[in-house]
């Protein structure tokens, strides 16, 4: 975990001490204290001023080509917290996130996200062009807090695939433990958005099939040995009933993934997406 404030703080040692009363080994609950990375929830409602502006039409530079997928979300990177998320965002400027709320949106697409510096002259895309997913709306209300790997996934992260049977009950117990010391990590927000972090898993941890691919190299197999932190969450998005209503899934949810060392350089054309979904 690589910020953390008072109230982490304190929730980590309740964790610690709620994992000695269940007889967890010490150094079970320092790998999941160590596997918790910052993450940003983004929210409707507040009276904060406008952190992200979803749905509706994006505001471009001049000139930009249109993109070829839906427009999900505005970020505006100057109003989140100094090291709120992990991986670190830009400083400022706006990240857009653009994609199609579909099972089938999957992989690496063209276009899905764009970085707009600040100062930048830019303008609403006109209607008619372009992708509208949903009615516009403001987000302004942004909590901040731990986020968990999923149980599964941080099982055979931290002992292997497959993992003795007993890590997984071990895992389960961390888990509760975790939850007993302070909730769900997010402020209790019903967030749409969320930065950084690990990804909510409803089925497949988009991560996990990740291990070792590098696009730089062709051919490159997708091992264990090529590391998970290679690849990291950037943002998912909790459709909800924002989706279209011909698309009627509204347990859908869509995931970008990028590089560690391409969002560092700002080269955002190998970003990913996952599409995953909850049973209807």
């Amino acid at each position: 975990m690589t910020n953390g404030t008072d109230e982490t703080v304190d929730r980590v040692r309740r964790f610690r001490a709620g994992a000695v009363e269940r007889g967890l080994p010490p150094n079970a609950a320092e790998r999941w204290v160590r596997s918790l990375r910052p993450a940003a929830y983004l929210a409707d409602g507040g009276d904060g001023p406008v952190a992200a502006r979803l749905g509706g039409r994006p505001r471009l530079p001049h000139g930009a080509p249109v993109p070829p997928h839906g427009f999900v979300a505005s970020v505006d990177c100057a109003l989140l917290r100094a090291d709120a998320t992990d991986p670190p965002l830009p400083a400022d400027g706006h990240l857009l996130f653009f994609a199609v709320p579909d099972i089938d949106f999957t992989g690496r697409r063209e276009d899905v996200v764009r970085y707009v510096p600040a100062g930048t002259a830019t303008a609403e895309l006109p209607a008619g062009e372009g992708r509208e997913l949903f009615p516009g709306r403001e987000l302004r209300t942004v909590a901040y807090g731990p986020s968990t790997q999923e149980s599964g996934s941080f099982t055979r992260d931290q002992y292997g695939d497959p993992p003795p049977q007993d890590e997984y009950m071990r895992t389960y117990g961390l888990s509760e433990a975790w939850h007993a010391a302070g909730g769900d990590g997010h402020g209790g927000v019903d967030w749409r958005l969320q930065l950084g972090g690990h990804p909510l898993v409803p089925n497949i941890d988009p991560l996990e099939g990740l291990r070792g691919y590098d696009p730089d190299e062709e051919g490159s197999e997708r091992t264990r040995t090529g590391g998970r932190d290679d690849w990291t969450l950037l943002a998912t998005w909790r459709c909800g009933d924002d989706a279209p209503d011909e698309v009627g899934l509204d347990g859908l949810v869509v995931h970008w993934l990028v590089l560690r060392r391409d969002l560092a350089a700002l080269r955002l054309d190998r970003v990913l997406t996952f599409v995953d979904m909850w049973a209807p």
